[in-house]
């Protein structure tokens, strides 16, 4: 068996395929497979076309349900019970975020006002997306208001090309999705995958290792994006309910079954602080999380077992 490898940009982000398979030809041809899979799941679910499915829901806001692909309300389905079990923090209305008012460049010195910050993400609710499953149709309520999956759609694409690389025969992979990656299987030697928690504070370096197998993990962090203002940290990631920068946390690593909810849980957490997202994490049957703070402390949830 060789452990074959690929590298590619898809979905705006970094990909990287690896397989063992039994020659370096099979195993290219069942990673192409995996790309291709991604390219179909970026087609689904981009804002970047005018013909995609995500554009029509969101040009039809406030007019009409846009009926789509059972794949697609499937998708939003269980991102609205996300949505419900983190209470909004993860919302896929996220999308109606007013760009404009939050522009993370080097200029921004202060934060604005906190009534005018509120006004910027009045159309993000989860509750105003209405789903109708009979019917198969997604509706946005208010006009203006846009869906988009940047916080879940890699995480789908991910578990999506381990679904079809398995079916063309690999038993043990990994798909990596710029932070979310998806492992089943082993290594040749036949001992799990051992997996890189990034360090948030150097860039492509790592602080700690995790073993895992047929498991999906996630990081987040604010040290690709953040300003500092008052010698405080703000990261990109806008809290939905207050329109405001979320501080406190450096990044999040969630360790669960799948990709698709182990990216959808990042952010929650991120939003909810150490205390709060380390209590929400510990309820939660099968996922488990590791949050570095700003003054660059370790917290884990309680059955993490990491390997320094």
């Amino acid at each position: 068996m060789v452990l074959v490898k690929l590298q590619t940009k898809l979905m705006g982000n970094a990909f990287e395929f690896c397989v063992l398979s039994e020659n370096e030809q099979l195993g290219n041809e069942q990673i192409v497979c995996g790309i291709n899979e991604v390219k179909r799941i970026e087609k689904l679910l981009t804002t970047f076309s005018d013909d995609s499915v995500t554009n029509e829901v969101n040009r039809q806001a406030g007019i009409r349900p846009v009926s789509v692909p059972e794949e697609f309300y499937d998708l939003v389905f269980r991102a609205q019970k996300i949505s419900v079990l983190t209470q909004g923090t993860f919302d896929l209305s996220y999308g109606s975020l007013d760009k404009d008012f939050w522009n993370f460049n080097k200029l921004l010195t202060r934060l604005p006002d906190k009534h005018e910050a509120k006004k910027s993400v009045y159309l993000i609710d989860y509750r105003n997306i209405i789903l109708d499953n009979e019917a198969k149709t997604v509706f946005l309520k208010n006009k203006g208001m846009r869906i988009g999956f940047g916080g879940i759609g890699k995480g789908y694409a991910a578990d999506c090309a381990k679904r079809v690389m398995m079916e063309a025969g690999v038993s043990n992979g990994i798909v990596s999705a710029a932070g979310d990656l998806n492992a089943w299987g082993y290594q040749e030697d036949g001992s799990p995958w051992t997996i890189g928690i990034a360090n948030p504070n150097l860039k492509q370096s790592y602080f700690s290792t995790l073993n895992i197998t047929n498991k999906s993990v996630a990081t987040s962090g604010n040290y690709e994006k953040y300003v500092k203002i008052n010698n405080q940290l703000y990261s990109h990631t806008i809290n939905p309910k207050t329109g405001y920068p979320i501080k406190g946390i450096k990044s999040v690593t969630v360790i669960t079954v799948n990709a698709e909810l182990a990216d959808a849980m990042a952010t929650p957490i991120s939003i909810m602080g150490v205390t709060e997202g380390l209590n929400f994490i510990n309820q939660l049957k099968g996922v488990e999380c590791i949050l570095v703070d700003d003054a660059n402390r370790l917290y884990v949830s309680d059955n993490i077992k990491l390997i320094k």
